[in-house]
């Protein structure tokens, strides 16, 4: 889909990541074309599956979840059937916001978002029971140095 991109579909995706809630006016005047064909090409890109959705973006420590937590896990097993099952079972607990598979000595590295620490350490004794799990190393966020949600597109298109 890279090569099929020009510019005006860079301007939009640059755009509608940094800002997802402007209208379609806004959007083709930002970008210099008129609105029919930004919307157009808005629905082209969300269909190409570019754009896929929008949401707002939430104050976790003012909703009452005040810590953020990682925590590494290592698996006594890498057979696929294993992994698939550990999968499913992180996709049930709703404190972990991302999950991901990792190369290297940890299997999958997960991003909670807790009330407190004893939710935290209630998770982390569910998580080291399940079958399967060999170790957690876990570590509690101190600060947030960086947010970059965004993908770098300018790179992508200079």
């Amino acid at each position: 889909m890279r090569q099929r991109l020009d510019q005006t579909d860079w301007k939009i995706l640059a755009e509608l990541q940094t800002e997802g809630r402007m209208t379609n006016v806004e959007l083709a005047k930002r970008i210099g074309i008129s609105a029919p064909p930004c919307l157009r090409r808005v629905r082209a890109l969300e269909e190409a599956g570019l754009i896929k959705g929008y949401r707002a973006l939430l104050d976790a420590k003012q909703l009452g979840f005040d810590l953020t937590c990682f925590a590494m896990v290592h698996l006594d097993s890498q057979a696929e059937p294993d992994l698939m099952a550990f999968s499913a079972k992180i996709k049930q607990w709703h404190i972990v916001r991302e999950c991901w598979t990792l190369s290297g000595d940890i299997d999958f590295m997960l991003k909670c978002i807790v009330p407190d620490l004893d939710a935290f350490q209630k998770f982390v004794s569910e998580l080291t029971s399940l079958p399967n799990v060999r170790n957690v190393r876990t570590g509690l966020a101190l600060q947030k140095v960086k947010d970059a949600p965004e993908i770098p597109l300018e790179r992508q298109h200079a």
